[in-house]
């Protein structure tokens, strides 16, 4: 045992070393300065050859004031709300440190600064990595500030420095953004919704963040903002920084923030482009966007700025020479939305998401998730068809010449022999666009006349679940697909957007290789490298001899059917229209071997973005993914690929059994399928959501087996109307299928359930 002297000499030596310690910690920090932290930097855009594309960032949004040029109101709101005992404390919190080093060492994540002190500590000095080292520099820098500053100086210095969403950091550049006005003229109400959005401005601004977080959409955004916005004024008033009066005027009105406005260099398509670009780099990398927002990063697109401009150009041409919205009240609110991307690749090359942010429009349609396909998605029941078959096939896939019922109103079979019924227990009857009596054809021909029923009946045979691991595993995220399996969902009730269409169809032009889409190549900061922006790989997601004959089959759809307009490209193509119910989207999706397209077109109502009818627009009766929408498609892809080589497609090896409906399997022959000119009638509509919201929500299902006999329909689907579907639609869970998913998971372009 150790003498007490001893003992005593290692404990004052220990204490000693750690006095030093602190001492020499303590000495070696650098307090922040806000005026450097203030400092703008641009974060720069390059063109897909290297080109500069823009820069964003002005240093207007980077402004500092003084202490006396920030209402107390404001001063009070922060503390109030975040640091009550701002004015008497130390300006540390070793309660939070030791929390937080606690929860480091147990693997989790560390917290915040508990102080307003060590809040602008983090703001303008450290990186924002979570190591036991920031910790103790940041305790070390807080202490200093706290012997250096005052607390007005501390105060002014936090609010300079915090973000405030919308790329605007300090108080000063929030005041301008959000309410137009000097930071010294905001009023307690303002000062107090400001604050809220110190809490997190992708969830706390009423205009929305759903593209970086789908639970940040507008309407969740005001709720919460409302809220805390109530809880400040109401802490302020508790702690006698607001007077009776002062307090019930606040709360009277909730301060309306303005809209979104464009920036510098943002107009056009290069708002959509960035919006686009920013969002892959925040869900590709540990980056923030408080700290992406600050600026300096440089940014390689996969851009092309020919084709580009070649789409908006396509688009404008065909918007002039067939719309109308001045004189023509049916032609307003009509929108566009476009992506082209490259097969065996993912390298989305051009977009077009809309008229731009300088005309007040700031939702990019390439992106956006509310538009249902329509037609577009019996591919993906077809390629299901020919890999999985049918439960009468005994899992051999079937041919694209099985013959199914054309007809129109046609009763839907269930796999045990009964029918699918309406909530009132009349028969389902699944409506074509027109009563043409088809009878029993080939699925090919009706791929090529875009008819519903042969297509309902087959994805119910076939299974839902197998036809939605097919679309997934061609590229399309789950989260974006109608949720009801029921047959409606065959026909395109689901909304994935117009960047996920293009990679999907891809994915047939590319013989079944499947690359996820990306925008950003690389990103560096000071020169440096930053990780998480590795090239997809393509990989085998569909059989290469199903994916060629879906293509054999689209392809004809060009030649003999509803995409004929497409002709006019004059070199070979693959594609397919889609047109939904009440005529509230339409679509055209196709392809060569070097590039994928998708164009879609609707009606929007501005106030609540709900989509609305295009029966009468463009002075028809309806608008059919035929007509528009491929005429967009085809002016592009003449500018996209001229003195390209025609490339062609492989030849589509035979597949599967001839399986008639109506009767047993057969082999397929072996003769080469040539396209047959047939008539072509307009493209059959496929039903749409009733709530083609840009979040739509799922409606409520029933869970049943073959047996069942019905299913009570509570809402969601809205399949009536005269431009397809049917009067109603049985909701259902298909039980059939692994239910299993294969491809990419949720990685996708934005890392997740956008895209």
């Amino acid at each position: 045992m150790p003498s007490w002297k001893l003992f005593s000499g290692l404990c004052v030596t220990l204490l000693g070393g750690l006095v030093a310690m602190v001492g020499i910690g303590y000495a070696m920090v650098q307090v922040p300065s806000e005026n450097i932290a203030a400092k703008s930097q641009n974060n720069v855009y390059y063109w897909a050859d290297g080109s500069q594309m823009v820069a964003t960032g002005t240093g207007v949004n980077r402004q500092n004031v003084t202490i006396d040029k920030i209402p107390e109101a404001m001063q009070w709101a922060v503390i109030s709300a975040e640091n009550k005992s701002f004015y008497q404390d130390s300006g540390v919190d070793p309660m939070g440190i030791a929390r937080a080093l606690a929860n480091m060492a147990r693997g989790g994540q560390t917290q915040g600064g508990s102080t307003i002190t060590q809040q602008f500590v983090k703001n303008t000095y450290l990186s924002q990595d979570q190591t036991l080292t920031r910790k103790f520099k940041e305790m070390f820098i807080s202490i200093k500030v706290g012997t250096k500053f005052t607390k007005p100086q501390i105060l002014q210095g936090y609010l300079n420095t915090s973000y405030y969403g919308r790329g605007a950091y300090g108080i000063q550049a929030a005041a301008h953004t959000y309410f137009g006005v000097d930071a010294v003229k905001l009023k307690p109400s303002q000062c107090a919704f400001l604050a809220a959005l110190l809490k997190g401005p992708t969830y706390y601004d009423p205009a929305g963040n759903a593209d970086l977080d789908k639970a940040a959409t507008p309407d969740a955004n005001r709720k919460r903002s409302q809220e805390r916005w109530a809880w400040i004024l109401g802490e302020m008033h508790k702690d006698k920084h607001l007077s009776d009066v002062q307090y019930q005027d606040a709360l009277k009105k909730y301060p309306e923030p303005q809209g979104r406005k464009a920036t510098k260099g943002m107009t056009g398509q290069i708002s959509y482009l960035v919006d686009t670009a920013k969002k892959y780099v925040l869900n590709h990398s540990q980056i923030t966007e408080q700290e992406f927002d600050k600026g300096g990063f440089q940014v390689y697109t996969t851009f092309e700025k020919k084709k580009v401009d070649a789409l908006s150009a396509a688009v404008k041409k065909i918007q002039k020479a067939r719309l109308h919205p001045k004189t023509e009240p049916r032609d307003k609110y009509v929108q566009f939305g476009a992506a082209s991307v490259e097969p065996n690749n993912g390298a989305i090359v051009a977009l077009y998401g809309g008229d731009g942010y300088e005309n007040g429009h700031f939702t990019n349609n390439a992106d956006t998730s509310g538009v249902p396909v329509g037609s577009t998605w019996k591919p993906f029941v077809l390629a299901a068809a020919m890999k999985y078959g049918t439960y009468k096939s005994d899992g051999v896939g079937i041919s694209p010449l099985s013959k199914y019922n054309g007809d129109d109103l046609l009763k839907v079979r269930r796999p045990d022999g009964s029918f699918y019924l309406n909530k009132d227990n009349s028969f389902f009857r699944q409506k074509n666009e027109s009563d043409h009596k088809w009878g029993y054809i080939t699925l090919r021909k009706a791929m090529e006349q875009s008819i519903n029923t042969p297509y309902v009946q087959l994805g119910v045979d076939v299974g839902m679940t197998k036809v939605r691991d097919t679309a997934h595993a061609a590229g399309i995220l789950n989260d974006s697909m109608s949720q009801d399996l029921n047959p409606s969902f065959a026909i395109g009730t689901s909304t994935p957007s117009a960047i996920r269409m293009a990679d999907a169809y891809a994915t047939f032009a590319a013989s079944g290789m499947q690359a996820d889409p990306y925008s950003v190549v690389s990103v560096k900061k000071d020169g440096v490298d930053q990780p998480g922006f590795d090239k997809p790989k393509p990989h085998e997601a569909i059989d290469p001899d199903v994916a060629n004959n879906v293509t054999d089959v689209l392809e004809n759809v060009i030649q003999n059917g509803t995409g004929q307009n497409a002709k006019a490209l004059g070199r070979t193509a693959a594609g397919k229209t889609g047109t939904t119910d009440k005529n509230k989207s339409a679509w055209f999706v196709g392809y060569t071997r070097q590039l994928s397209t998708a164009v879609t077109m609707f009606r929007e109502n501005p106030k609540d973005h709900k989509l609305l009818s295009m029966n009468g627009t463009a002075g028809v009766d309806s608008i059919h993914g035929g007509d528009i929408p491929t005429s967009v498609w085809t002016e592009y892809m003449m500018a996209a690929l001229q003195g390209k080589n025609d490339l062609g497609f492989p030849d589509p090896a035979k597949i599967g059994e001839i399986q008639d409906e109506a009767g047993a399997p057969s082999p397929t022959p072996s003769v080469t399928i040539t396209p047959s000119p047939s008539p072509s009638e307009s493209p059959s509509p496929s039903p749409s959501q009733s709530s083609p919201s840009p979040s739509p929500s799922p409606s409520d299902t029933c869970q049943f087996g073959w047996g069942s006999n019905n299913c009570n329909n509570t809402g969601g689907t809205d399949t009536g109307g005269t431009n397809g579907g049917v009067t109603s639609s049985p909701t259902a869970t298909d039980t059939t299928g692994t239910g299993n998913t294969r491809g990419n998971g949720n990685g996708g372009l934005f890392a997740g359930p956008t895209g």
